[in-house]
């Protein structure tokens, strides 16, 4: 070897990276450098008006650190058994979602420093993330998605609790056993536990629907579904039950003690009209609630169905074993839109479930989606999508209200990210729905949040007096679609409560109803080691003059 080879390496190494990081672009160089004695100076007010002189003390960040230290030292790891568990799906809530979001929070209470807002289910002692692509897609929808985190087997896209041997629409291999998956739903109803399902979505949409259904196409809600569907064999209008169907027909749906969410129109016939005068959609003629109500169960089993939110505050949940709730003909309305005499909020339906599942001895699981957070970010409603965020962290907080962490496992995740950024250079304070940033290219303002796609894309334009603040204001987009994307990047999952810990890390998406499985002792978990049941170490780690005595203690004898 010649004996300046490495070090002749070394240095192009660093002449190539030197060369890349000094790259230009039509003559200018590129640095992270504002050279602009207004904005510097605006900085500079905003900082004095926005957050707490001690952040300026290089103590309060040594403090803030060291605080969270000991917290984080004096956590303990919760083994035995989950009793109780509930499983929370923001839709959409990518991690860009949940920055945006909990500064939001803080700006609607008019908090300074609201970038330091932690949304409920954030201050969760473990975190980790999850990878959420499809078998046949690196970005994922809500079906292949709700396949892996609520059965334990990834599928394909626009498929519903079958394996990947069923591509879309191939309603003859969704129909064969050998294909098909078991929800945890069903392993959880097996072991003895109270079900039940929460959604501000039609109760037969794709998240959903992963707790009960398998099939090859998740728009086939109901019968007219299938037969409007141009690339579905016609065959599968006959030999393939539509998702709605499946609910009441097949044993995890009907065995379920609670559903809530919208969807009315697919459980009643075409040639009727609901209390809101919306017609159902149903062309086989049945009235599929009336079938639910019907259902037989175990012996005097309490029952009740309600259609809007006076109808299930005056349910007695200490006596219904059994609760239906569809409060829309479709999808559920925005939280900041909806009419809050009719509809109740994901909080109310949340709660009302989790009083109705505790009645059981043996515990009960939960899973509750926050759907309209994706909903929102598809047609770039951005604010819509933060206040729908900021509604689940409240569903979350109530949940952990009414439960113990000493028995209950709580999660809290989302399916797949959307394709919202917060960029640009803000100042603290900046108005998270507003257009603080100017180009320099073209000197017009550009807002903090905008999308990669979207029906919003247009030619860029002076929004200054676009009014940001209103919910239905669509941020900017830059390629032009009828529907923005999902995002195909890992998102977060937050747990608290037995076995918590385990979901900590990096992971595939199915991963996540293993852990279930194994925390609750249902399902395939259930026959898996029991680890550290009594293990001592549970205890907290103690810190401080304490530690400190009994390491000099130690250190003494040893000498």
């Amino acid at each position: 070897m010649r004996p300046y080879g490495v070090p002749c390496a070394f240095a192009l190494s660093i002449a190539t990276v030197a060369l890349i990081f000094g790259a230009t672009t039509d003559g200018i160089e590129i640095r992270h450098t504002d050279n602009n004695a207004e904005n510097i100076a605006a900085r500079k007010r905003a900082s004095n008006e926005n957050i707490s002189p001690e952040e300026n003390n290089k103590q309060f960040w040594y403090d803030t650190g060291n605080n969270l230290l000991r917290k984080k030292l004096n956590s303990k790891r919760q083994y035995g058994v989950a009793k109780n568990v509930i499983f929370f799906i923001g839709d959409g809530m990518s991690i860009a979602t949940l920055t945006s979001a909990r500064i939001y929070m803080g700006q609607q209470q008019n908090n300074t420093g609201s970038e330091k807002e932690m949304l409920s289910f954030e201050k969760f002692p473990f975190t980790g993330l999850s990878k959420t692509y499809c078998v046949d897609s690196q970005v994922a929808d809500s079906a292949c998605s709700a396949t892996a985190y609520l059965t334990g087997v990834k599928g394909n896209i626009e498929t519903i609790g079958v394996s990947g041997a069923v591509s879309n629409r191939d309603c003859l291999a969704s129909n064969n056993h050998a294909n098909q998956v078991v929800s945890s739903m069903l392993w959880a109803q097996r072991a003895g536990k109270r079900t039940g399902v929460v959604t501000n979505m039609r109760v037969t949409h794709a998240t959903p629907a992963g707790a009960y259904a398998n099939v090859a196409q998740r728009n086939w809600e109901c019968d007219h579904d299938v037969m409007i569907d141009e690339l579905a064999d016609k065959s599968c209008a006959t030999t393939s039950p539509d998702i709605a169907r499946q609910l009441i027909e097949k044993e995890t749906g009907q065995n379920l003690n609670v559903v809530m969410g919208g969807g009315r129109a697919k459980f009643f016939p075409n040639t009727n009209k609901d209390q809101q005068n919306y017609q159902g959609e149903r062309c086989d003629g049945r009235d599929l609630i009336k079938e639910w109500l019907k259902i037989n169960r175990t012996s005097g089993a309490s029952r009740a169905y309600v259609s809007n939110r006076s109808q299930l505050k005056s349910v007695d949940t200490s006596e219904t074993d059994y609760l239906l709730g569809l409060f829309a003909s479709s999808h559920m309305s925005y939280n900041i839109l909806a009419n809050k005499s009719e509809e109740p909020t994901l909080v109310e339906m949340t709660e009302a479930a989790i009083k109705v599942l505790s009645k059981g001895d043996a515990g009960f699981y939960l899973f509750v989606e926050g759907g309209l957070i994706d909903w929102a970010h598809h047609v770039n409603l951005a604010q819509l999508a933060l206040d729908e965020t900021v509604m689940l962290s409240k569903a979350v907080g109530r949940a952990a209200e009414l439960t113990s962490s000493e028995d209950t496992l709580i999660v809290v995740t989302s399916d797949h990210s959307h394709t919202m950024t917060i960029n640009g250079y803000p100042n603290r304070g900046s108005d998270i729905l507003g257009h603080p940033n100017i180009a320099s290219a073209d000197k017009m303002p550009y807002s903090t949040l905008s999308y990669a796609n979207g029906p919003s894309a247009k030619a860029r334009y002076n929004l200054t007096n676009d009014k940001t603040d209103q919910p239905k204001y669509q941020f900017p987009s830059m390629v032009n679609l009828t529907w923005e994307t999902h995002g195909g990047e890992d998102v977060a999952v937050f747990a608290s409560g037995p076995w918590a810990h385990l979901f900590v890390g990096n992971y595939e998406q199915n991963y996540i109803p293993h852990v279930i499985s194994y925390a609750a002792q249902m399902g395939p978990g259930a026959e898996l080691e029991r680890k550290h049941e009594d293990d001592s170490s549970s205890a907290k780690i103690l810190i401080g003059p304490s530690m400190a005595v009994f390491t000099a203690l130690i250190a003494f004898l040893l000498w």
